[in-house]
């Protein structure tokens, strides 16, 4: 079978795991630094903060702009959950837009018309990898004076025109959850070029404080341990490696599988470096998802949908009162699929991929 996702982890990770062990300092320290400065230089900025997830992530750098009940947040409806439910941890109100049909990213076109004097910030998703249209949302911000919080959670190394995701906007997310393209396990980075920002969230982490027993502000456990730290520094040096596996696993699947009657294959605009989380393609309407998994599935081809359910059709988001009509994202959740790509691909396995959709269609 080949799997939807596969964790590449070696020898590197394992001793560094083990000098972690032996040295009986295991949570937040020496390691945990060496990761956030090592992350801060990859991606381009000054400072970043690991937490323990990237959900925590993103709901922080909400909590350190200040926003808040009454407040609105700008996202897309098409992202796994937690995009949505860390401005709903605020108290803010999360506002959706609908996506490009294209990119699946939140439409930029769009933002505009959905913003009150209640909005304070926007949240775009590098969804899949892929980078958002940033010098237009950033000129969006900028004409409105909102903030920028990018959820690059998926999107570790992506760029767009050049420049890494996670560096345009006022702080950028980040996920190490097992199936993205670096791991530690669990956990998390926020990114930003701000002093002020980034010492507020050192206490934010951990429980407002900055000397032992000595607490300054509310804050929280979300610390990451330097045993997670240590597999993250092993796995960053092998990202670059990762992303160019992904990215040339994904060139063959769409010069391969682009006389395919019925499918998509994955967008890419000019100036966006994609880095494939996630290779998704978008099947015809008048095919049957279903049907298409079943005999894949018999093939030994796993799949995956992300995401079967926007988030405003959730029964969380229904249930405080969202009635929002989405048409492209709702139709999004219909069609799409989502192929294997990751580094453990042979060729062969390629091939097995291209020869049963083939079939299949």
């Amino acid at each position: 079978m080949i799997s939807i996702s596969k964790l590449e982890l070696g020898k590197e990770e394992l001793l560094a795991v083990e000098k972690v062990i032996k040295s009986g300092n295991l949570t937040q320290g020496k390691k945990v630094a060496e990761l956030e400065q090592a992350f801060a230089k990859f991606i381009g900025v000054k400072y970043a903060v690991a937490v323990s997830s990237g959900t925590s992530a993103l709901y922080l750098s909400l909590l350190v702009l200040g926003i808040g009940k009454g407040d609105e947040v700008i996202t897309t409806p098409f992202s796994f959950i937690a995009s949505a439910n860390a401005i709903l941890y605020t108290g803010a109100k999360p506002v959706f837009v609908d996506i490009d049909e294209k990119t699946f990213n939140i439409n930029q076109k769009l933002i505009e018309q959905k913003i009150t004097k209640r909005t304070k910030a926007i949240l775009p998703v590098h969804l899949f990898g892929l980078p958002c249209d940033m010098d237009d949302i950033k000129s969006i911000a900028k004409r409105h004076r909102l903030f920028v919080v990018e959820d690059a959670c998926q999107a570790h190394g992506a760029s767009f025109k050049n420049r890494k995701v996670g560096t345009f906007g006022e702080l950028g997310c980040f996920s190490f959850y097992a199936t993205k393209n670096m791991t530690t396990v669990e956990g998390g980075m926020i990114a930003t070029n701000s002093q002020q920002l980034y010492k507020k969230l050192l206490l934010l982490r951990n429980h407002g404080s900055r000397i032992r027993y000595q607490h300054e502000i509310l804050g929280f456990n979300f610390r990451m341990t330097d045993l997670n730290a240590a597999i993250g520094l092993a796995q960053l040096k092998k990202l670059l490696r990762f992303n160019m596996v992904r990215i040339n696993n994904a060139a063959y699947l769409t010069k391969n599988l682009a006389k395919v009657k019925d499918l998509e294959t994955p967008f890419v605009p000019s100036g966006c470096a994609h880095v494939f989380h996630q290779y998704t393609i978008k099947l015809s309407p008048k095919t049957n998802r279903k049907q298409i998994i079943d005999k894949l599935e018999k093939k030994g081809i796993g799949t995956g949908i992300y995401y079967p359910i926007p988030i405003h059709k959730q029964k969380l988001y229904r249930d405080l009162g969202y009635i929002d009509k989405l048409p492209v994202a709702e139709k999004a959740a219909k069609y799409v699929l989502s192929l294997p790509v990751h580094p453990y691909l042979t060729k062969a396995g390629l091939k097995r991929i291209v020869s049963a959709l083939s079939s299949v269609f």
